[in-house]
């Protein structure tokens, strides 16, 4: 493959990628996208606060880091959530779920640490084990909004989009105003083809101060997939370059024509 056959095909992966993120973001949104206060997010690292590619030396240092760290107390729950969630970011999923298989083991009630597991096992496709592990975590007399939102996460992924919009909306009346939780709840209404109110979440989501940059995009998604294309673009070059939005709003215009 030649270097300008490369870079077309780079291009046309991110351009998939933006159009498909909406999909993947409920295996990694199940409440640590906006509110990362108590998160495996939160934890200090050399690569805290960047955008971490994996495979990169960013990515290998970070797990370097966790990895020295977990070897000196591998009961460290500190330790058991940064190594985790760097080897999650190396995309090292089958080496994460045994850190974290461990930790769960040795802190059976750490709410985090059990949420963080069945996320990385809803990646590896065990969803019903996931969601067994997050069920089990949780304290129904004072339920963890973040376990809630892990459990309406795997529940979207299984198919079961009325059960996951429950789960959501039970966590939103402990935190109403979370942009995370909001997403998770427009996403799966996008899931049901139910677009009206998909937009009408992701918007009032997005309008949030904690709101990130993969909450804008999928708004811009879903306001797309509504042919309103002007509007997508408008907020899509919001968050990325110009050219780029432009071209993942072609890329999305082909597919929906396509499509018809």
């Amino acid at each position: 493959m030649n270097r300008l056959d490369t870079q077309t095909a780079a291009k046309r992966r991110r351009r998939l990628m933006a159009v498909t993120a909406l999909l993947s973001a409920l295996t990694v949104l199940g409440g640590c996208a906006s509110s990362n206060k108590g998160n495996v997010g939160t934890h200090s690292s050399a690569t805290q606060g960047v955008d971490v590619v994996p495979g990169t030396s960013e990515a290998r240092q970070a797990v370097a880091y966790w990895s020295n760290a977990y070897e000196r107390d591998r009961n460290d729950r500190k330790a058991i959530l940064g190594f985790s969630e760097a080897l999650i970011t190396n995309e090292q999923f089958v080496q994460a779920k045994a850190v974290l298989r461990a930790g769960v083991i040795t802190h059976p009630r750490d709410r985090d640490i059990a949420s963080a597991y069945g996320k990385v096992l809803a990646m590896n496709g065990q969803l019903e084990e996931s969601l067994n592990v997050i069920q089990q975590a949780q304290d129904p007399q004072k339920p963890d909004w973040k376990l809630l939102s892990a459990e309406g996460a795997v529940l979207d992924q299984m198919g079961r989009h009325e059960n996951a919009r429950q789960i959501y909306q039970q966590a939103l009346k402990i935190v109403p105003d979370d942009a995370s939780l909001l997403n998770n709840l427009g996403l799966s209404y996008l899931l049901s083809n139910q677009l009206p109110e998909a937009e009408y979440t992701l918007r009032k989501a997005a309008a949030l101060p904690t709101a990130d940059s993969r909450v804008r995009q999928n708004l811009a998604l879903v306001l797309g997939v509504q042919g309103k294309f002007d509007e997508a673009e408008k907020v899509a070059t919001a968050e990325l370059d110009p050219q780029e939005a432009e071209a993942n709003i072609a890329y999305l215009r082909s597919m929906l024509k396509g499509r018809g």
